[in-house]
C-alpha cells in the first residue's frame, strides 16, 4: 500500500518561504506521477504543481507560477515543493497526490490520483 507523508508546513509572513516535504513509500513510487494540490474551506481541492512519472516534465498553476518549484529526489522517494514569495492567498492545507497509472499528462485533477497524504497547514499572514 502507498504511503504519503507530508511535512513542512507552518506559520509565515507574506513574502517568506517554505519548502514542503512528503515522502512516498510502499511502491514504485519515483515512476509515478506525483503532484501537489491544496484545500481552503469552501472551495475545491487545487492543484498547484506536478512532476511527470518519467521526471522529464512539470506543470504548475498559474498562480504560483515563478514562485513555486516542485522537484524529487528518486533515491530518497521524496517529492519537494519549495514555495517563494507566499501571499495570503496561498493559505491552505497543502496535499501530496500520487497518480498510480502511467499516462504522458500530468493531470490538475484531483480525482484522477488515487493515494493522497495526510495534508499540512500552511498559513500566510499579512
Amino acid at each position: 500500500q502507498v504511503q504519503l507523508v507530508e511535512s513542512g508546513g507552518g506559520l509565515v509572513q507574506a513574502g517568506d518561504s517554505l519548502r514542503l516535504s512528503c515522502a512516498a513509500s510502499g511502491g514504485p513510487v519515483s515512476t509515478r506521477t506525483m503532484g501537489w494540490f491544496r484545500w481552503t474551506a469552501g472551495k475545491e481541492r487545487e492543484f498547484v504543481a506536478g512532476f511527470a512519472w518519467n521526471g522529464d516534465r512539470t506543470n504548475y498553476a498559474d498562480a504560483v507560477k515563478g514562485r513555486f518549484t516542485i522537484s524529487r529526489d528518486s533515491r530518497k522517494n521524496i517529492v519537494y515543493l519549495q514555495m517563494n514569495s507566499l501571499k495570503p492567498e496561498d493559505t491552505a492545507i497543502y496535499y501530496c497526490a500520487l497518480r498510480w497509472s502511467i499516462t504522458p499528462t500530468i493531470s490538475i485533477m484531483a480525482n484522477e490520483y488515487e493515494f493522497w497524504g495526510q495534508g499540512t497547514q500552511v498559513t500566510v499572514s499579512s
